[in-house]
């Protein structure tokens, strides 16, 4: 599933991502890695961002983004 499939305050386990290197890149820098725990604060209405935590930092990102995160619920 991907990320934008959790709901508010829904935990998954981050299992791989559908963007290139770059994509995939861009993400780790923010702490998005494959193996995290995410859990999901917020969900802006009308495809705005999705406000995510992980490792207790709270990072916001886009929703063309977040769709490119596979996770499994937890």
């Amino acid at each position: 599933m991907r990320l934008t499939d959790l709901r508010r305050k829904e935990r998954g386990r981050i299992i791989g991502f559908e963007g290139g290197h770059g994509f995939q890149r861009n993400l780790e820098t923010m702490g998005v890695r494959k193996g995290k725990v995410v859990e999901t604060l917020a969900i802006q209405p009308l495809g705005g961002p999705i406000v995510i935590k992980v490792d207790n930092m709270t990072i916001t990102i886009g929703r063309g983004m977040a769709m490119k995160v596979l996770v499994e619920r937890l």
